[in-house]
This record gives C-alpha cells, sequence and structure tokens, in this order.
C-alpha cells in the first residue's frame, strides 16, 4: 500500500473528505469507505481502474450489488456486519471470482472500523489486494521444485542404469571407464540441452543425446526430417524423451538384455501450418503394464504436451509400450 498503513488511512480520513479522497487516490490497492448498512460511499480511484467501474456504478449502492455480485458472499456480508457492533476487523478475507471485465482473479479483503470525529458515525474501511499473479508465481515455483526432485531421482536412476549396462566382459577399467563417462557426458549434455535459453537445437541431436545417454545399442534413431525446433519446445520434448527413457530402463525394454527403443518422427502439412509426429517403440521388453494411478512422470509428460498444444496416445502393447506424440510446428 505504497508505504501507507490503514491507521494512517484512518488520521487521513477524519482531516475531511477532499483531502483525504486526494490521498487515497493515490495508493495502488483498491480501497472502499461503507456505512452501517454496507453501502458504498466512496471509493478509491484504484477500485475503479482495477475492477473496470464507473463512480456513478460504485457510490451509494451496497457492496453486494456491485458488478455481477461478485461481493455477494452470505460469509463475507457475515463478517462486515460484525465489525461494527463487535468491533471485529476481517483480515486477509481471500475471495476468489470471474469479474466480467478483468477476469478470475484471487483477492485479500481486509475490513476494520472508522470513526468520525463529529458524529459518532461507524463506518467500514475496505481495502482489497489483488494476490492473483503472487498466486501464480507460488504455484508454478512448487511446480518447478516438485520437476526438480523428480527429474533428480529420475537422473541418478539412469545413472545406476548406466553403471550396470556397461559392458564390462573383455574391458579393461580404463575402456569400462571411458565408456560410461562418456554417457554420463551425454546425459549431462542432454538435460543441459533442455534449458531454455541455449542454441535452438535440431530434433535429430536431442534425439542423439537421448540416445546416447540410454545405449546407442539399445535406442535405434530410425531416418526422420531435420526438424529445428523453437526455444519454448526444447525443454517440453526433453522432459517427454527423459520421462519415456527413465520408463524404458526401470520398467519397459531397456530394463532387460536385448531390449530395443525404436525412435522416428514424420513432418506433416504445408509450410507455416505443420505438425510433427514423434513416434516412440519399445521391443523385446516386458508387456506393458498400465498403471493404475497416474504418477509424477505422466503427470510432468501430460503438463509438458500442454506447453506444446499437442496430445500424446500411449498403447501397452505385449510388445513393449508404443508412444506417438503429436504437435503444430507453428
Amino acid at each position: 500500500m505504497a508505504g501507507m498503513n490503514l491507521e494512517d488511512l484512518y488520521r487521513l480520513l477524519r482531516t475531511g473528505h477532499v483531502q483525504a479522497q486526494s490521498m487515497i487516490d493515490t495508493i495502488d490497492d483498491p480501497l472502499l469507505v461503507l456505512d452501517q448498512t454496507l453501502c458504498v460511499q466512496t471509493a478509491s480511484r484504484a477500485f475503479y481502474e482495477t475492477f473496470e467501474v464507473s463512480r456513478d456504478e460504485t457510490v451509494g449502492r451496497p457492496i453486494y450489488e456491485l458488478g455481477n455480485g461478485q461481493w455477494n458472499i452470505p460469509e463475507l456480508r457475515r463478517l462486515l456486519q460484525e465489525v461494527v457492533p463487535k468491533a471485529h476487523a476481517v483480515l486477509d478475507y481471500e475471495l476468489s471470482h470471474d469479474f466480467p471485465s478483468i477476469g478470475e482473479r484471487i483477492m485479500l479483503l481486509s475490513a476494520k472500523r472508522l470513526f468520525h470525529p463529529d458524529n459518532n458515525r461507524l463506518n467500514l474501511l475496505i481495502v482489497i489486494e489483488d494476490v492473483t499473479e503472487r498466486r501464480r508465481i507460488n504455484h508454478e515455483k512448487d511446480l518447478v521444485i516438485g520437476e526438480i526432485q523428480h527429474r533428480l531421482k529420475n537422473l541418478l536412476a539412469i545413472v545406476q542404469a548406466l553403471a550396470r549396462q556397461t559392458e564390462v566382459e573383455g574391458r579393461s577399467a580404463r575402456e569400462y571407464q571411458d565408456t560410461f563417462l562418456g554417457r554420463l557426458g551425454a546425459l549431462i549434455g542432454t538435460y543441459e540441452l533442455s534449458i531454455s535459453g541455449q542454441a535452438r537445437p535440431d530434433l535429430q541431436e536431442l534425439a542423439v543425446r537421448v540416445a546416447t545417454m540410454l545405449g546407442s545399442e539399445t535406442v535405434v534413431i530410425e531416418a526422420s526430417p531435420n526438424v529445428t525446433l523453437a526455444p519454448a519446445q526444447v525443454l517440453p520434448l526433453g522432459m517427454i524423451l527423459h520421462e519415456l527413457g527413465t520408463n524404458a530402463v526401470k520398467h519397459g525394454a531397456l530394463s532387460v538384455p536385448g531390449g530395443r527403443v525404436r525412435v522416428g518422427w514424420a513432418l506433416s502439412g504445408a509450410a507455416g501450418d505443420q505438425h510433427l509426429a514423434l513416434h516412440w517403440r519399445e521391443e523385446g521388453g516386458p508387456t506393458a503394464q498400465q498403471p493404475a494411478a497416474h504418477g509424477f512422470g505422466t503427470r510432468l509428460i501430460n503438463a509438458a504436451i500442454r506447453d506444446l498444444h499437442g496430445k500424446v496416445e500411449l498403447a501397452f502393447a505385449t510388445t513393449g509400450l508404443q508412444v506417438e506424440v503429436t504437435l503444430p510446428m507453428r
């Protein structure tokens, strides 16, 4: 509230309406002053601008009649009505509503009694804080933390698989070390490639890194056209391939000797309106079983597909998991 607390506002409102109105109009958060019947006596400029309403639509009307009834909440009305007789204060009452002009918003509403110095008339001062963006940022942070934790577990699982699957028969310690560290370097490079802000890679490059990470002899990249990825496509596609690769190592074709994965893609449509179809086909492994519940990996793939504005189809076949990913390349 631009460094001004509620007590400062109370003092201002006692000094005169014109001066008080001009001062509260400088505050960023929307403000309302209500009388004992919960009718609006005055509102701040921030209120009019935030909710895109006029003074005529606001002043003199009960708060629960404003707009399309967004404030007409029985619990809120009860809380406000108790502020005056019981000297209670309402602090950070959360209100979610789809406002007609500004869309879905999450608001924190606070209210406190306001005394008039001349006639002891009791009014309510309402402060409304829009926390929509803050909640969105916090939600995204939670998703990022969850993703980091999940990808770290997958990363460790793949490192263990690399150590197990790297052949030792007929190799020296140096040869084993070189092979293992080469695959580990490819794993690190694949994760770096999926970080936004890097140079735009070709889909072939991303697939090769995943294949090297999992074991080039067990992942076959089929002949496919060149596809340059947009920055916003690198991370989601990298996440999808990582999840499929991890699942193949843990439960699918790459969890048994002789298992294979075939990866390829095709483009369709005219220039400027092309679609990419990428397939992931496992063979030689155990029969694919549909999980009883969606884990974080499945949710992560679905989230990545939403980011790509595409779709994914999974088939749990006796020959192994079959996955088709399609997305627009506009």
